[in-house]
């Protein structure tokens, strides 16, 4: 029987963090928010603010969403009577290994203890804890309140009970979990996106395309692709009826000497500076607020369009 989740605790305020916020609030959950940050309760109430109407684009009711959230004086009054943690710390592991034994002494034994790493493995700062069996690895893709997938990385004490919780509870919340079966550095998205980061970085380097440009290359080719179908998927359906059979008899030779032909950017403190001169001349123009308000209104445009798609199907099948 699946858990019932009333009561979160959202560990740490920073970008991640407040949206999980006020996602976890959207769905109705009580929040408690604990961070040594002493604007905790303003950045909350403006996070909140700025993300109801992302919400109620989803479908969500948000009205009270701030009666539902609370600021916690510390991080053992915010997971008291918690039924799922989710921690958004710094990516630095001695830290992770203090704050779970906090959360493993302090939170009650049925709840969930979920990490944001990015990049960091749950084994990697559990190993000294008698009661690892509940923490895993919840990763998003920022933001997670518009970006509906979720990493579920267990660790190599997690417990079965532990991951079926977690998928249910980030299904409940309205996410795409998946399951990674093995740990790995940066898990898969992040291991995607900075092998695609790594050769844009060496084409800009190379003078072959502006960021900007590139940017464009992205949007209007593979960033749709890859958003209705994924790489394999998209893979099979271009080797034409005959698939990805098709596709590798065909071109994998050529692709195999594509591999061996991309670049490592040099990134040496002349290179780098270069590099970040030349996307503040594509970009610098506009403020952050602007340029994030222009991202998450196109987000939210592409997960409409998608929810439509998706009905479509079904109403067809």
């Amino acid at each position: 029987m699946p858990r019932e989740f009333r009561t979160a605790a959202v560990i740490g305020a920073g970008t991640i963090g407040l949206s999980w916020t006020a996602l976890f609030a959207g769905h109705g959950l009580t929040v408690r928010v604990s961070d040594p940050r002493p604007d905790l309760a303003e950045a909350v109430a403006a996070a909140l603010a700025d993300f109801a109407p992302h919400l109620a684009a989803r479908g969500l009711d948000v009205e009270g969403l701030a009666d539902r959230v609370h600021i916690a004086a510390d991080v053992a009054e915010a997971v008291r009577d918690a039924d799922v943690v989710q921690e958004n710390g710094p990516e630095r592991v001695e830290f992770k290994k203090d704050l779970f034994a906090t959360l493993v002494r302090e939170a009650p034994a049925h709840a969930l203890l979920l990490s944001s790493s990015s990049a960091i493995p749950s084994t990697a700062f559990t190993a000294e804890l008698e009661d690892a069996g509940r923490i895993l690895i919840g990763h998003p893709f920022n933001p997670p309140h518009l970006l509906p997938l979720v990493e579920v990385v267990p660790g190599e004490r997690t417990s079965e009970d532990a991951v079926r919780a977690a998928v249910d509870f980030y299904t409940f919340v309205g996410r795409t979990p998946v399951v990674e079966r093995k740990e790995i550095p940066g898990f898969v998205g992040n291991r995607l996106q900075n092998a695609l980061s790594r050769e844009a970085m060496y084409l800009v380097e190379q003078g072959v395309v502006t960021p900007d440009d590139l940017d464009r290359v992205m949007t209007n080719s593979l960033g749709i692709r890859w958003s209705t179908v994924g790489p394999f998927l998209g893979s099979h359906l271009g080797g034409g009826p005959g698939g990805y059979r098709h596709l590798a008899e065909h071109i994998g030779t050529s692709m195999k000497q594509m591999w061996a032909g991309l670049g490592t950017p040099s990134q040496d403190e002349q290179e780098q500076e270069r590099l970040i001169e030349a996307v503040e001349k594509a970009y610098g123009s506009s403020t952050y607020s602007e340029l994030t308000e222009t991202r998450d209104r196109r987000q939210l445009a592409v997960l409409s369009a998608l929810d439509s798609a998706d009905r479509t199907d079904k109403e067809e099948n």
